[in-house]
This record gives C-alpha cells, structure tokens and sequence, in this order.
C-alpha cells in the first residue's frame, strides 16, 4: 500500500486516476480548489482537502513527509472555447506555472517517492500540425518550440521545470503528453469541455442539426479515459522519464466525430459548420479551431513500456453518449423561444411551453 497524492483530483483525469488507485488499495489524498463534480469522494479517496495549490502554504501542508507518490494533473485548462480565445492567456500561464513551481519544489523538499507531471500535446510546434492528413507528433519534434497556445507554452516550460529537477535534486519524475482524453464523469458542458463531450452533448440535445466549429475537416484523436489510466500506471511502473505521449493513433476529422455521435445517438441529424464572418457574427469573437490536425505517435512508448491502446474510438464514445445523454434528460433548460412569446423548458429530453419569462439560456438542476 502507497501513500498517494493526486492534484487535480477533483478534475476529470484526477477524480478517475484516484478512483483507480483507491481500488488498487492505496490512501489518496486529493488537493484541489474544487469539489468533483460527479465522483463522491469518499469512492475516489480516503482524504479531500479543498484548497488552492497557487498558494505555497497549501503545498507545503498538502505534501508531507513520507508520501510514495504525487500526481500533478492540477491546472488551469479547458477546451478550445477556453483556450485559443486569448481571453484567459494571462490567467492559463500564471495560474499553471504558479501551481507547477510550487509543487516541485516541494517534492524536491519533502523527499517524495515518484512524481508524476501531465503534460500535454498542445506543445507540440504548430509548424508540425498545418496539415490535417499527416501532422508530427513525435516527441523528439518539439524542438524548435512553436506552441499554437499559450496553454501549451506553459505546459512545454514545465516539463522542463520537472525535468530539472530531475537533474540538480533527482527527483523521481515521470513526464506524459496526454492527446484528448474522453470519457464519462467529466465537463460535458460550460466551455470547458473538450470535442468528445461536446459533441455528444449537443447531439443529444438537438433533433435535427448539429453545429461544429470550423470547416470540420481538422482533424484529432481521442483516447477513452480507461486507456489513458492503465497508461499512466506502466509508465510509473517503467524507468523511463518521458516526455512520452499518451494518446490514441486512430485520427479522425471532427465532422466524422460529430457524425459518430450522431450514429450513435440514431437520430436524424444533419452537421452544419460554422466559421468566418458568420462565426463571429453570432459569438462575437473569432472562431478558435487550434492547429489543423494533431495526432498521437505511440512509436516511443510502445518501444520503452510496451502498451498499445486496445480499444477503438467509438467503443469511447457509445460509453461517452450514454453517460452525457443521461446527464442532457436529468437537467432542466430555460431559453427564450424565437417568437419572444413563450419560452420554452425542457425537462428530462421534453419541451413543453409556458408564458413569457426574462429568465433566459438558464440551466438549472432538475
């Protein structure tokens, strides 16, 4: 049994990472400025402190003495609508770095077993991803460093912060470049969820178009959360550092996403892409799409650790479907109707309407 610490637990990779590890017989404790928003705490750890890891004093009482390993997932992040506005720049690269440089200093400090550092594919050069059919992902690519985001710029200079670590005080440090993680039991709506649960959300919402940003033909791929645990796990267990990536090798446009959610949903519902003027018309700032294609290269994992993803994408997404579809059914939704005379609820997946309220695009649980 291990004495464990996952930051960011009360995240989507966090709260199934320490599920799993709580499983497997070790004491986990979470640290994160929020609650899970669907794990109850007490199946994923035997200890939840809320707290806000840009404080060192948090830190310093959450990473004691004689603690086996620590799991640092904890950042500031989301998806596209989130981080390629350069709305939230300034926030993404204090708040993460603040996190960052707290924490290795103290794993350095109080001596900790093994650490383990998330980091992601969004540091990959953007001059490697312009072509959606055969972008460079490998690991030895990075360098020179082109991030299409500040997220990944911050993400590229941690790495290199744990990295030397590693080298002046030895700390035990393992590295992995997470490509799209998916999967029930996360943000499936807000702004901050990624493509996967966007999709499924908005299929499940919809009865006949499905609005995709861009000309859908950029093209991802997407790892179902499972994998990406088991993953996490045999690196850890394995002598090899990283910077390795995590993800799947199955690349997809994102209009096939949105059409595999639509197979899934067996709905009659037709993809309607959105960009240019007409993007910025209806949400009042440009559309942000990030690089033009992007997809993992598992050539160096499978050569140092030996795991191959064994799953398909829509083995991912039926799972992912179900789940966000239960959650669209069990959440009510005010908006105003286009005739401004009613405004139309929907409850558990059927609208009904009602008089004319000023309470509008509201969501609220049932």
């Amino acid at each position: 049994m291990k004495k464990i610490i996952v930051l960011g637990g009360g995240g989507f990779i966090g709260g199934h990472l320490s599920k799993r590890l709580k499983e497997n017989g070790n004491t986990v404790t979470i640290c994160d400025i929020k609650n899970h928003e669907f794990f109850n705490h007490s199946d994923i750890c035997d200890n939840f402190i809320k707290g806000d890891l840009r404080d060192p004093k948090i830190v310093e009482q959450v990473i004691t003495d004689g603690i086996d390993e620590v799991y640092q997932l904890a950042a500031d992040m989301g998806g596209a609508g989130y981080i390629f506005t350069g709305d939230n720049d300034a926030n993404v690269m204090h708040n993460s770095a603040l996190i960052n440089l707290n924490v290795v200093h103290e794993c350095a400090k109080k001596k900790v077993g093994k650490v383990f550092y998330s980091s992601s594919a969004c540091m990959y050069p953007e001059h490697n991803q312009l072509d959606p059919k055969n972008p460079n992902c490998q690991e030895s690519s990075a360098y020179p460093a082109n991030p299409d985001s500040e997220y990944g710029w911050e993400k590229l200079f941690s790495e290199r912060l744990f990295l030397s670590f590693n080298r002046n005080y030895e700390l035990d440090v393992r590295i992995a470049r997470f490509h799209n993680i998916f999967g029930p039991m996360g943000t499936w709506t807000g702004g901050k969820e990624k493509a996967p649960a966007a999709m499924c959300r908005k299929v499940s919402e919809t009865e006949n178009t499905l609005e995709v940003w861009g000309d859908g033909n950029q093209t991802r791929s997407f790892l179902f959360i499972d994998e990406c645990i088991t993953a996490i796990f045999k690196l850890m267990e394995s002598d090899f550092i990283g910077p390795v990536n995590i993800g799947s090798e199955e690349m997809v446009t994102i209009n096939q996403l949105g059409q595999m959610a639509i197979d899934i949903s067996e709905k009659d519902v037709k993809i309607i892409n959105i960009y240019g003027q007409e993007f910025i018309d209806k949400y009042g700032f440009e559309c942000p799409l990030g690089v033009r294609g992007r997809n993992s290269d598992n050539k160096l994992y499978k050569d140092k650790i030996g795991w191959e993803v064994s799953q398909p994408l829509i083995d991912g997404m039926k799972k992912t479907y179900q789940w966000i579809d239960e959650q669209v059914n069990n959440k009510t939704y005010i908006y105003e109707s286009p005739d401004k005379g009613n405004t139309i609820y929907r409850r558990n997946g059927k609208k009904r309407r009602i008089g004319y309220t000023k309470i509008t695009k509201k969501r609220f649980n049932k």
